[in-house]
């Protein structure tokens, strides 16, 4: 057996209310093979079901996020009816089967990071990426197309034409133009990912774990079955979260003039 072939794929950790979820192949640029798929999704269940976490942060161990799926691996496990990568317990980390996480997901990214890995940070909900940091979907390159997701966020994203310009070439993004194409939101130096991604879960994590749910949900409403379906559904979520425990703290807090400290009840 090769040295560190029973390794865990995933790092879990956990840093007060957020849950740390690293991607750990370093020797092959985090290329993911189906143990990484698998513990991944293992990973998101975690943060879905435990109420005690209110955010994911997702990064990479090593110089690269990811150098994309490992084919040799993958590919065989590939059936008729697609790939099926979620065990009991888990949650799809691309979020296009099944139920999606219900708290918000902050990404570190340096170095390389295709395919897959540009779906990730699709479906996440902050993406921070120091300047080594390049993207690339470059599945059409490979005879396939991008089957995470994709096809569908990165119009949404960045627009029409910035998406088909990478997705129909291949091409890859370095970072100054995905911070510029809206693709990140955070641009910083090398080396400062991880520790600046940190400071925003922890700044989401402090908030009120309920409303920060609630309001992750009406803004995927929104995107998903459009603004009617949001709209309808803004007045009864805050009428349930005003009968929260949090609420009360809340209003304490803001007549006191103090940090509020919420409980996520």
């Amino acid at each position: 057996m090769a040295p560190g072939t029973d390794r865990p794929r995933v790092t879990v950790e956990r840093d007060g209310h957020v849950l740390l979820i690293g991607l750990d192949r370093p020797e092959k640029r985090n290329a993911a093979d189906l143990r990484m798929l698998r513990e991944l999704a293992l990973a998101y269940g975690e943060l879905d079901r435990d109420p005690d976490l209110r955010v994911g942060l997702l990064f990479a161990h090593g110089d690269h996020f990811t150098a994309g799926l490992d084919l040799g691996d993958v590919v065989p496990a590939v059936t008729d009816a697609g790939l099926d990568v979620v065990p009991d317990g888990g949650l799809d980390p691309w979020q296009v089967h099944g139920r999606q996480v219900s708290k918000p997901v902050v990404m570190a990214v340096q170095g390389t990071c295709l395919t897959l890995g540009v779906e990730l940070a699709l479906a996440s909900d902050v993406v921070v990426a120091d300047r080594s940091a390049r993207f690339g979907q470059i599945e059409v390159s490979r005879a396939i197309l991008p089957f995470g997701g994709a096809t569908i966020r990165l119009p949404r994203r960045v627009g029409w034409g910035d998406a088909m310009r990478y997705l129909l070439t291949g091409d890859q993004v370095d970072a100054e133009e995905a911070r510029r194409i809206g693709l990140v939101q955070d641009l910083v130096d090398v080396g400062a990912a991880h520790e600046h991604a940190l400071v925003l879960a922890r700044r989401i994590a402090a908030q009120a774990p309920l409303a920060v749910q609630a309001t992750l949900a009406n803004a995927r409403l929104a995107v998903r079955e459009g603004d009617a379906a949001a709209e309808a559904a803004l007045q009864p979520e805050l009428v349930r979260l005003l009968a929260t425990h949090d609420a009360r703290i809340g209003f304490e807090a803001f007549a006191s003039r103090t940090a509020a400290e919420f409980t996520g009840r």
